[in-house]
């Protein structure tokens, strides 16, 4: 059975929810996992900081009115007000629902004090998310991660902060800043925090298959799951986690062909967003994850990786393909 999750007005589809990722998540790959079932793709991270907001990059990443589904934007950064700021300039774009990254263990962003490393300072984590609450009309959620390292996993106290100052949902990586993605992820910590606030709670962390997924929600309580790093290269994750929620059954995996149709959509659609030249250097990266499994000795990856052009890319995939075809 699929429980549908509510985040402020908005009703989603199911419970099942397509995590922000840096240099992933774009509108593309939004497009393409909410076509697969997934009730809610997050934006990837746009940064708080006004100086960048006019570069090709971070304009690429506030194409926000052409999409499909409900629009959920994350900000990152570590100043209450230029937080407020970001907020209400991404709403006045066309953002329905504002996301804190209070998540991301990476250096660049945690060394500006920005992601997890906010979890150190829940005072800090009180401005910000007040300061954020207060500057728009639309829902605010948070994600973190389940504290700041082993000994300090302090998950518990931040999702009481945040529900106390108007959070309508909360996102917990079952992992702390200092874990990074090393290990496995704990759930025990997520299922605790689920006891202990009424807000929707959403739980990250190695969902990689539909049957991780039941177990994660039956064992920590959540609301929802999110998926992330499962679905480069396989957005249809998707449609068979929310399948097996609803049904119990496995789907089977897609079809070779199916593959090839998705990825080459996914590519032209890279070359559209991002144009002629750097269209076809972030496809590269997607077509290495959706080819893990079948070129898993990287021959074709490696030829491919010094295409340049956009149309000779999709042209070696479609030969590729045909040869995978024919083994």
């Amino acid at each position: 059975m699929v429980l549908a999750v509510r985040i402020g007005p908005y009703q989603l589809e199911n419970n099942v929810i397509c995590a922000p990722m840096a240099g992933v998540t774009d509108y593309t790959f939004r497009e393409l996992c909410r076509r697969f079932g997934a009730a809610l793709a997050v934006s990837e991270m746009m940064s708080s900081n006004p100086l960048v907001w006019q570069s090709e990059k971070s304009l690429n990443r506030m194409t926000h009115q052409d999409e499909s589904g409900i629009r959920s934007i994350q900000i990152a950064g570590a100043d209450p007000e230029q937080m407020a700021e970001a907020a209400v300039f991404n709403v006045e774009h066309g953002a329905q629902i504002i996301d804190i990254n209070m998540g991301c263990p990476a250096k660049k962003v945690n060394k500006k004090l920005a992601g997890s490393a906010l979890l150190q300072y829940p005072e800090l984590v009180e401005q910000i998310v007040r300061a954020v609450v207060n500057a728009v009309k639309v829902p605010v959620t948070l994600k973190i991660r389940t504290g700041w390292d082993p000994e300090h996993r302090n998950g518990v106290h931040i999702a009481r902060i945040a529900q106390d100052n108007g959070i309508q949902a909360l996102a917990v990586h079952g992992r702390t800043k200092a874990c990074m993605y090393k290990g496995e992820a704990e759930y025990d910590t997520i299922r605790t925090i689920k006891q202990n606030v009424s807000i929707p709670v959403i739980a990250n962390g190695d969902i990689t298959t539909a049957e991780k997924a039941r177990f994660v929600l039956d064992y920590t309580g959540a609301d929802a799951i999110m998926i992330g790093r499962a679905a480069q290269g396989r957005p249809w994750i998707f449609r068979e986690v929310v399948h097996y929620l609803a049904t119990g059954q496995t789907l089977a995996a897609p079809a070779i062909s199916e593959v090839r149709d998705i990825m080459l959509e996914h590519v032209r659609g890279l070359h559209q967003l991002y144009g002629e030249v750097l269209g076809p250097r972030i496809a590269r990266k997607h077509v290495g994850w959706y080819l893990a499994e079948h070129d898993s000795e990287g021959v074709f990856r490696s030829e491919f990786n010094g295409i340049e052009q956009g149309n000779v890319q999709l042209d070696a995939l479609n030969v590729y393909f045909e040869q995978l075809a024919a083994t």
